[in-house]
C-alpha cells in the first residue's frame, strides 16, 4: 500500500503523512538523485564536487559548464559532458562486508537490503561530478601525494595503478566531512590511516558557505544533520 493512501485511511495529521513520504522518498539512490538538482539550484555558486565546473540548469537536470572551469577531457568527451551523482564515499565501501554484496554484488544489495538501499541514498554522500571524472575515480581510496591535476585546469589526479585518487584542495573539506558523517552515521569502520586523513583535511580546509547551506538544505530534506559541517559553519562569518 503507497504511504500517501495509507496516511489518509487512518487520518493521520497532514504534516506527519508528509514527513513520512519525504522520508520514504530518499530510502534509495534513485529517489535521491532526482532530488539533487533541486537542492544545488539554491547554493550560491553551485558546482561540480571536483574541478568547481558551473551547473548549468535545465529544468530538474543540469549539466557541467567545462569551457567555464577549464576542463580538458582526458579521454571519454560523452561522459565529460554530463554530471554523475558521485558517492564521496564509494558503494564498493560500505557495501562490501554486507552479506548481499558477498552473495551478488551492489545489484543484490540493491534488490534485497534495505539498508543499504538507505545508505546508498544518503544525501550526505552525494555530490555532482563530472561523469568522466567520477568514472576515472572509480572506487579507488582518497590520497594525498602531490600529483599534477590530469584534467586542464581541473587539479583532479588519478593513480590508475596504485588505485588512488587525489582531489584538489577545494574539495578536501568536503570530502572529508562526508566520510567522518558516514563513518558515524552507518557504523562503518575507516582504517587509522584514513581516520587520520580526513581528521586533517576537517581541520586544514573549513566549510564553505555554499557547504553549509548544502548541509542545511539536505536537512530539510532528508532529516538529519551532518554534525561535521554544521558545528563548523556555526564558528564561522562570511
Amino acid at each position: 500500500m503507497k504511504l500517501k493512501v495509507f496516511c489518509k485511511k487512518i487520518l493521520m495529521l497532514t504534516i506527519p503523512c508528509l514527513v513520512s513520504f519525504q522520508t520514504f522518498a530518499l530510502d534509495d539512490f534513485q529517489a535521491a538523485k532526482r532530488i539533487m538538482p533541486s537542492i544545488m539550484k539554491q547554493l550560491e555558486k553551485p558546482s561540480t564536487l571536483y574541478c568547481g565546473c558551473p551547473l548549468i540548469f535545465s529544468k530538474n537536470r543540469y549539466t557541467p559548464d567545462l569551457k567555464a572551469c577549464g576542463y580538458q577531457v582526458r579521454k571519454n568527451a560523452k561522459r565529460a559532458a554530463r554530471i554523475e551523482a558521485e558517492h564521496i564515499m564509494p558503494a564498493w565501501e560500505f557495501g562490501h562486508q554486507r552479506k548481499c554484496w558477498k552473495e551478488g554484488g551492489r545489484k543484490k544489495c540493491e534488490a534485497d537490503d534495505q539498508k543499504f538501499r538507505m545508505i546508498e541514498g544518503d544525501l550526505h554522500n552525494l555530490y555532482p561530478a563530472v561523469g568522466e571524472v567520477n568514472g576515472d575515480r572509480s572506487n579507488f581510496r582518497y590520497s594525498e601525494w602531490n600529483a599534477q591535476g590530469m584534467y586542464g585546469q581541473c587539479e583532479m589526479a588519478i593513480d590508475f595503478k596504485d588505485r588512488r585518487a587525489q582531489p584538489p584542495k577545494r574539495a578536501r573539506g568536503l570530502i572529508s566531512r562526508s566520510y567522518l558523517y558516514m563513518a558515524q552515521k552507518w557504523d562503518i569502520k575507516l582504517s587509522p590511516a584514513q581516520r587520520k586523513l580526513y581528521e586533517s583535511w576537517n581541520k586544514i580546509y573549513p566549510p564553505t558557505k555554499d557547504e553549509c547551506k548544502w548541509n542545511t538544505l539536505i536537512k530539510k530534506a532528508q532529516g538529519d544533520d551532518n554534525t561535521f559541517i554544521s558545528k563548523a559553519c556555526n564558528t564561522l562569518t562570511y
